[in-house]
């Protein structure tokens, strides 16, 4: 018997990935919304001075008004925005992926257990820079 333990939207990712093959990433117990993604890009603006593209989806988020002014503050900051409906060119597609694949048969009891689990994975791709790089690779970005 199938068993549901958790409802949607328990725990969402807002990931950063970089040609050098790093990965940072935060975690929200809700959907992400546009604050969420200010403080987001704070935490990664103290791990990744300097000038900084980021190449975002069209998720409302990330358009929200907030957000747009925060970024336009921060003239080492500028963003490419993906296609709509294009995950095949997102690079954190790649690492999504293969998060979800390792978790494709885990049965977590909670909440707290499913971010540990998706913690670890995130911890398995640091390692493996060589496989981050790759991401941006099959979305047909050079490096």
């Amino acid at each position: 018997m199938l068993r549901r333990v958790s409802q949607r939207r328990v725990l969402s990712t807002v990931v950063a990935l970089t040609t050098r093959g790093r990965l940072l990433k935060r975690h929200f117990d809700h959907a992400v919304r546009g604050p969420d993604i200010i403080e987001t890009l704070k935490h990664f603006r103290r791990h990744l001075p300097g000038p900084l593209i980021i190449i975002w989806d069209r998720l409302s988020a990330h358009q929200d008004r907030g957000v747009q002014e925060w970024i336009a503050a921060d003239l080492d900051l500028s963003v490419e925005w993906l296609p709509p409906y294009a995950p095949d060119l997102n690079p954190e597609e790649g690492c999504n992926d293969n998060i979800k694949t390792h978790l494709r048969n885990a049965m977590p009891e909670n909440v707290e257990e499913l971010r540990q689990l998706v913690d670890r994975g995130f911890a398995r791709l640091r390692k493996r820079p060589d496989l981050l790089r790759s991401f941006f690779q099959h979305a047909g970005l050079e490096l």
